[in-house]
């Protein structure tokens, strides 16, 4: 039998991409979760309730600032969160944006009048609404990204909640976006960031000499959401814990 050569196709970075489970990163698809430094600034802002409640509940109404006359009929009331902080450079990115419920125009003008439909939070003045739009359609075909990327893992989102570690089908924050050549679908390797140790083979005097460990393998996440400095992912498999300042990359 005379043998030649062929092409062998095999998988991206030859890990299986799991499917995507719809169901995890759609509460981060609705909604914005990102805004920049100054996103909320000028939105629309409650500056009054009916009866002057000071914390809103679902069926209160409230008097809000900016809408003027927006067609949009459904809007959701955030708050700004905690600063979202470039490992790196140390530089603030962009800030949480807090979910705090739904609103309904009911009239139009300066000041309109909402009805809140939802609150999972408590809802006072001062409080924003950013208009709900349209979701957008998200491609689920898993690609690694046509550059060289390497970023870091900003924080780890557990519920509501920033939590220490991330485990298989966590979302995560990294610190690269649009502006780097971050789209909906690329696949990040994730690395485990290499410490240090002291050097025990040298002299005595020496022993304080500390050598860099390589990072090291650790899995792959999957970008769904991409703002500009920022961007979410999906971890799909992991072989070790990857906590904040971890290294994402092109597989």
């Amino acid at each position: 039998m005379k043998l030649g050569p062929r092409v062998r196709a095999e998988s991206l970075a030859q890990e299986q991409i799991p499917s995507i489970p719809a169901a995890i990163i759609e509460p981060f698809l609705a909604r914005p979760l990102i805004v920049e430094p100054d996103g909320l600034d000028r939105a629309p802002t409650i500056v009054g309730t009916q009866t002057d409640r000071v914390i809103l509940a679902a069926g209160n109404s409230a008097y809000v600032r900016g809408i003027g006359s927006s067609k949009e009929e459904t809007w959701y009331v955030y708050r700004r969160g905690g600063p979202l902080i470039d490992p790196d450079s140390n530089q603030t990115l962009a800030y949480e944006a807090i979910y705090l419920g739904t609103a309904q125009l009911e009239r139009g003008g300066e000041p309109a009048t909402v009805v809140l439909t939802s609150a999972v939070q408590e809802v006072g003045a001062g409080d924003k609404l950013v208009a709900a739009g349209s979701p957008k359609p998200i491609s689920y075909a898993p690609r690694a990204p046509g550059s060289n990327i390497r970023g870091r893992v900003i924080a780890i989102h557990g519920g509501v909640a920033q939590v220490g570690e991330a485990g298989p089908q966590s979302v995560i924050s990294i610190n690269r976006g649009a502006r780097d050549g971050l789209e909906v679908g690329h696949v990040l390797a994730l690395y485990a960031l290499g410490g240090s140790v002291r050097d025990v083979t040298k002299t005595k005097e020496a022993r304080d000499a500390q050598i860099k460990l390589p990072d090291e393998r650790a899995g792959l996440a999957f970008v769904f959401r991409v703002f500009n400095r920022v961007s979410y992912a999906l971890v799909m498999n992991l072989s070790r814990p990857i906590g904040p300042r971890d290294v994402v990359q092109t597989p």
